[in-house]
């Protein structure tokens, strides 16, 4: 599927494509939730490097929280993330990691093509969740619930629940 995003100002546009847009995963880490979060966390979905194209790339900044020498890999403040966001308003665009070069993975928020609905979600890192945002006690029948990272994968997820699109 392609998809097509911006940031809020409208320096930045981009385009890429996704086998998996389904916007399912609530993600509550602190890098997530303090970086990018509206409702205490963030929604990545997933698309492939090399369909990547920006128009307004000098006006795109990156941070990093490599941490990967860190034995504690998912603690609150680590990652391998690098998370690229609009040096002009701070919308957060995609992330990516050197861990998966194939991969980037756009914010959800910062997607303008109309995504699918997910039929569940799935909460990850509630053990980072603030007890003000709205997580395991805010939840449909079918979703699913992880205090750290699920053991499958968003391309597994996707597969699983056939929402896999070619």
């Amino acid at each position: 599927m392609d998809i097509q995003g911006s940031c809020h100002c409208g320096k930045i546009s981009f385009k890429c494509k996704s086998h998996t847009p389904y916007p399912y995963m609530r993600c509550y880490c602190s890098i997530c939730r303090k970086t990018a979060g509206g409702g205490g966390y963030a929604i990545n979905i997933m698309a492939q490097a090399d369909s990547l194209v920006v128009e307004g790339k000098e006006h795109v900044k990156s941070q990093s929280h490599d941490h990967s020498d860190d034995l504690s890999f998912w603690t609150p403040h680590s990652s391998t993330n690098h998370r690229n966001f609009c040096g002009e308003c701070g919308s957060c665009l995609w992330g990516s990691d050197p861990s998966y070069k194939q991969w980037i993975y756009p914010f959800a928020s910062a997607i303008d093509t109309d995504l699918p609905r997910p039929p569940i979600n799935t909460c990850i890192f509630l053990d980072n969740k603030p007890r003000w945002a709205a997580g395991a006690d805010n939840v449909g029948e079918k979703d699913v619930m992880y205090d750290t990272y699920p053991e499958d994968s968003i391309e597994d997820t996707h597969k699983k629940n056939g929402w896999w699109i070619e």
